[in-house]
């Protein structure tokens, strides 16, 4: 069976506290209405001070879903590993990974907006430099044995629930990225399908003598939305794909490599680019794809129009999607 994602953001422009706290908690619900139904995976990610309340803390939003589930795994992709403080980043994993018996799945990049590394007070041209110390420290910390920390002696308590840790991926697109992941043993995880990437990344594991694997996207990784009525829901709410998609693509220089980058300007442009995609469910499953990553709240899409989707996917699609 294929891969079941529903991806939050939580992107809602000129939100009030009281329809943003209404968002999170139909995300919520959502993420425990895809858990009942069988879906695979929640997936969340990482960015801060942006004007339309791009979620900034997805271990929270994680530790939430997990109180609320029983099996769905929660990937969050990615974090912003030199923002993050290496100890109380390995104790936060620890016992989500606890907390959730083994559900959480950890991307850790390095991202690509200064201004983010400017609000942390994080040097931008160190970036590399400290996100190897964070993936050094984790495995050092998740052994639960004293350990060098910066000149000083330390030790991280819980252990997690994983062995021999919780599961890390090194996320990014370039060769530095791939290399790291290589040198430590772990993991994989390209921003886009990028095959020569992955060779790179596979001769440096013999290289360095170790062992690992990829995460990559498929070749085409569209975020879906589910309607009775696609043409409707484009008139109606195109603007909220639009809004997303604009604002990821401004944040990202030609360098960057993204399995949902969009060069769209308009609705019309959004659509029949591909990148996001509003089917039937009939439609969805002609998609044929490696996995199915389901966007309710776009862009700051309305929670009724969400719940439409959330419903026709797990009742008219998942069912079908089982019996393949």
């Amino acid at each position: 069976m294929p891969a079941t994602v529903v991806r939050f953001n939580l992107v809602e422009p000129g939100a009030t506290p009281a329809s943003l706290s209404a968002r999170y908690k139909a995300a919520l619900e959502m993420a425990t209405y895809a858990d009942d139904r069988g879906m695979t995976t929640v997936q969340t990610e990482e960015h801060h001070g942006v004007d339309n309340n791009w979620l900034p803390s997805p271990f929270t939003f994680a530790g939430a879903v997990f109180g609320a589930t029983r099996r769905i795994a929660v990937t969050v992709s990615a974090i912003i590993g030199p923002l993050h403080d290496p100890l109380r980043l390995a104790e936060d994993i620890a016992v989500l990974d606890l907390l959730s018996g083994g559900r959480l799945i950890t991307v850790a990049g390095i991202g690509y907006r200064p201004e983010e590394y400017a609000t942390f007070d994080v040097e931008w041209k160190r970036r590399g430099r400290l996100q190897d110390e964070l993936l050094e420290t984790l495995l050092k910390a998740w052994t639960g044995e004293e350990f060098e920390y910066q000149g000083r002696t330390v030790r991280v308590t819980p252990r997690p629930f994983s062995d021999p840790h919780p599961l890390l991926l090194v996320g990014g697109s370039s060769k530095a990225a791939a290399r790291r992941a290589a040198r430590l043993g772990l993991p994989f995880f390209p921003s886009a399908h990028l095959p020569e990437l992955e060779a790179y990344y596979k001769e440096r594991l013999v290289e360095y003598g170790t062992q690992g694997w990829t995460m990559m996207p498929s070749a085409v990784t569209p975020l879906l939305h589910l309607a009775e009525d696609p043409d409707r829901v484009w008139a109606e709410h195109g603007e909220h794909f639009l809004h997303e998609a604009r604002t990821y693509a401004s944040w990202q220089s030609s360098d960057i490599r993204s399995a949902v980058r969009s060069a769209a300007t308009t609705v019309d442009e959004l659509r029949a680019e591909g990148v996001y995609r509003i089917v039937t469910p009939d439609e969805c499953l002609a998609q044929g794809l490696d996995s199915y990553v389901l966007h309710p709240l776009s862009g700051g899409m309305p929670l009724d129009e969400g719940w439409r989707s959330m419903h026709l996917f797990c009742e008219n699609v998942l069912p079908r999607l089982k019996s393949l």
